[in-house]
């Protein structure tokens, strides 16, 4: 009994230490080696998403050469992914194995995820700030860009609870690829600075048909004037842009709000006639765009070399393609004297397998990508830009800027012209706050103008019953509430108690039914006596 009594108070006095342990688990700090150790041999593993674009592909495939020509006891190994969701997908999975990558191109809203995760992924800040391998460290084998040097509101981005978890790689934002073309055959001019007013009011008269169902804009018997790819940012932007609820940096979820039922309902009215559509709903804007079905097609600049009629990629053939001229702008304001757009694009975040050595080699390789030569050779396949002011303001960018359509491939005119609606807007870029769950309440963001659309396409009436049930089925659907996003994904802030501290609450437990057990045995004994003694 006694040695049960002291297994129990020892078992008792190590709970405080294990949920101490648990509950103030060190998040954003990385102490940082003192020097890479040269003697080693680094084998890391990087993902990266590429769609078909073989460019875009080698010049990953140069970085690394690069990088382990000034490394060469660093080892790095890609594995490309043709989406990012994918990648997302394969990291949650590996994440109970340990085997994630060491390096990863993804997004921030991911990031957050991933963090549920015990230390899984590293904080950066004091990376950032070491003077031999942070950011233009002194024992660099290249030139790095300084912290100072990273656009701020880029790098704000990766700013999770306070910590940076990732650099940016790349930027993009998104544009209206328009055709001109159409717009003035209506009778219309494109202004500066489009309002949805305006897009709204020629999209309905670009939905015009004959009586025998032909567009009489296109003399088509397809038309969908006005397309968004993505309708997550779609509401997004709406919704900063008329200072309205979407969510809190700490996670808490605004967005079913009275502003967001009047977009939607603004966005239903126009669906009866077939003036609006979504890339879900019709398939990739620039399909309809290029073959003259459609006015507004709204995607990210980095999928420019695919709209316009002379655009250098497509996934239509070349006998579809109608000739127009086309026009890019920054998305449609309410204000445009304060416009407002969402700054997106991936970031690398580097993942932490218990080796401080191999997380300097990882981070050394997460630097080099924010080189200029990297961000310059990529910054140039599609209408990203550089995250960096260095790359920007070097002499090969500007360059390649200044010789906008002398080609429809490496200097597209509507590719640049898209890469520039964000270098010269960059004030009026936003960014969104990544939590755990931010993920799903993007998604659900689009959701809203999703299941709108089709419920206007089947006829459904949109009024006060539509919305209740639209906002708990997409609540239900995201496992939000409308409070805090806090455990959407499943997982507590803390993520779940360590294998040892499960184990001992379950000798305790053990220990504590014995005592009870021996108590009652010893009880029912001297029961038995005091009866034999009455007797």
């Amino acid at each position: 009994m006694k040695k049960l009594l002291a297994l129990a108070l020892l078992l008792v006095l190590c709970l405080p230490v294990l949920s101490g342990c648990h509950g103030s688990r060190k998040v954003g700090t990385f102490e940082v080696p003192q020097a890479l150790d040269g003697t080693r041999d680094f084998e890391l593993v990087f993902w990266a998403k590429n769609d078909t674009n073989k460019t875009q592909t080698e010049i990953y495939q140069k970085a690394i050469d690069d990088f382990q020509a000034l490394y060469p006891n660093i080892h790095v190994n890609m594995r490309l992914y043709t989406d990012y969701g994918k990648i997302y997908n394969d990291v949650i999975t590996n994440i109970a194995t340990n085997t994630t990558p060491n390096v990863c191109i993804t997004y921030p809203d991911h990031i957050a995820t991933y963090m549920t995760g015990n230390n899984v992924v590293v904080p950066l800040d004091d990376l950032f700030a070491s003077p031999k391998y942070g950011l233009g460290g002194s024992e660099l084998r290249f030139d790095g860009p300084t912290q100072a040097e990273i656009v701020p509101q880029f790098l704000s981005e990766g700013v999770i609870g306070g910590t940076h978890y990732a650099l940016p790689y790349m930027r993009s934002t998104e544009a209206v690829y328009i055709n001109k073309t159409f717009v003035e055959k209506l009778g219309y001019a494109v202004p500066d600075v489009l309002t949805w007013d305006f897009i709204w009011e020629v999209s309905d008269k670009a939905a015009e048909k004959d009586a025998d169902g032909v567009y009489l804009l296109n003399g088509q018997k397809v038309m969908i004037p006005f397309i968004y790819k993505s309708t997550d940012n779609m509401m997004i932007q709406m919704l900063r842009q008329l200072d309205a609820g979407y969510s809190t940096p700490s996670g808490e979820i605004l967005l079913f709000n009275d502003t967001t039922r009047s977009l939607l309902e603004t966005i239903a009215a126009h669906v009866p006639n077939g003036a609006f559509s979504t890339f879900k709903i019709s398939s990739y804007p620039a399909n309809f765009l290029n073959a003259g079905q459609c006015v507004f097609a709204i995607d990210s600049t980095a999928g420019a070399t695919w709209m316009g009629s002379e655009a250098p990629l497509t996934d239509i053939s070349r006998d579809k393609f109608v000739s127009f001229e086309t026009a890019v702008r920054m998305v449609p304001q309410f204000d445009p004297a304060h416009p407002k757009m969402i700054s997106q694009g991936p970031s690398v975040c580097v993942f932490n397998h218990g080796d401080p050595q191999e997380v300097l080699a990882s981070w050394l390789f997460t630097q080099y990508l924010l080189s200029n030569d990297v961000q310059i050779a990529y910054a140039s396949t599609e209408g990203y830009v550089p995250v960096t002011t260095c790359a920007q303001e070097d002499p090969a960018y500007l360059d390649y800027l200044a010789r906008i359509g002398e080609d429809n491939s490496e200097h597209y005119r509507v590719k640049i012209e898209a890469s520039r609606l964000l270098t010269d807007h960059v004030d009026a870029a936003f960014v969104t706050p990544a939590f755990n769950g931010s993920a799903s309440l993007r998604d659900a963001a689009g959701q809203l103008i999703e299941n709108t659309v089709k419920s206007v396409r089947r006829k459904q009436k949109v009024d006060d019953a539509f919305f209740e049930k639209l906002y708990s089925d997409i609540t239900a659907l995201y496992r939000l509430n409308q409070g805090s996003a806090k455990g959407v994904e499943g997982k507590s802030e803390l993520g779940p108690l360590p294998r040892m501290s499960k184990g001992l609450l379950a000798g305790l437990i053990v220990v504590w039914v014995l005592i009870g057990i021996y108590a009652l045995r010893d009880f029912l004994q001297k029961q038995r006596k005091d009866f034999s003694k009455r007797k």
